[in-house]
């Protein structure tokens, strides 16, 4: 950044002005050269009509309500990473501001293995490997019949949640939660910042990343989420399902992006 800044912005007095010079202003200036925080795309819709209201409804919600929500999510992890050669130039306080932050979809290309997890603050389901594409078939056949409705039934005072993918918001799904009587808790769509499962994620990413052996293929990853995700404690999956102060940022976000 430093370098094109310097052959794109001639001096008055001085045209030529080196890459380091750059550097050495920007630093007087409490700047430092940084990764931008990576968020999920929101439209103004999705900005102001969903997130925040849903904040709105939710923020007086006890830890005793949220532990009566099975949070579930599927991910597709990547089995490499881009170079993650963008950088933003900010002061140490500003990792949040709009400014400083790269707006994309979480999915990126390459070789991955999709998984799917439900989590709760004393419960988890197990972790499962999602083979090809999850549509709304599969997700009820494979993911709600095996998985969900069991466990659910086994702990009646609790409540599906689940975002807005077409998916989960399919007829034939509606219609199978419906008849089993299963309820679901009204969710916005694309909203990681209110789904605590995102920092599930984080975490079993850096479990997996720095295992002795890193897995070289995807048999190899999706043997190695199962692994890691088995190793994770409950304790653990608690200090990461703490979603009150999610509902207040959101707010004070205006519906926006917040630390989370």
């Amino acid at each position: 950044m430093a370098t094109t800044t310097a052959r794109v912005t001639p001096g008055t007095h001085n045209p030529s002005i080196s890459a380091q010079t750059v550097c050495n202003r920007l630093r007087e200036a409490g700047l430092s050269a940084c990764r931008p925080v990576v968020r999920q795309v929101l439209t103004r819709q999705h900005h102001r009509q969903q997130c925040h209201l849903w904040a709105q409804t939710h923020r007086r919600w006890t830890r005793q309500d949220w532990q009566k929500a099975l949070v579930t999510d599927e991910l597709r992890f990547c089995l490499t990473r881009g170079d993650g050669r963008i950088c933003v130039y900010r002061r140490r306080n500003e990792h949040y501001t709009e400014a400083c932050t790269l707006e994309r979809d979480r999915f990126g290309g390459g070789e991955s293995v999709m998984v799917w997890d439900g989590v709760s603050q004393h419960h988890r389901t197990e972790l499962v490997v999602i083979a090809g594409n999850l549509n709304a078939v599969r997700y009820r056949e494979d993911i709600l019949l095996p998985h969900v409705v069991p466990f659910l039934q086994a702990h009646p005072d609790m409540t599906l949640q689940h975002d807005k993918a077409t998916r989960h918001t399919a007829h034939s799904v509606r219609y199978f939660l419906q008849d089993r009587n299963v309820s679901v808790l009204p969710w916005p769509a694309k909203s990681p910042d209110l789904n605590p499962t995102e920092h599930v994620w984080d975490l079993l990413d850096r479990r997996v990343r720095a295992r002795a052996i890193p897995p070289r293929n995807v048999q190899k990853l999706a043997g190695a989420l199962v692994e890691e995700w088995g190793n994770i404690s409950q304790q653990e999956l608690a200090n990461l399902m703490q979603s009150m102060r999610r509902c207040t940022a959101v707010l004070y976000a205006a519906g926006g992006h917040t630390r989370y």
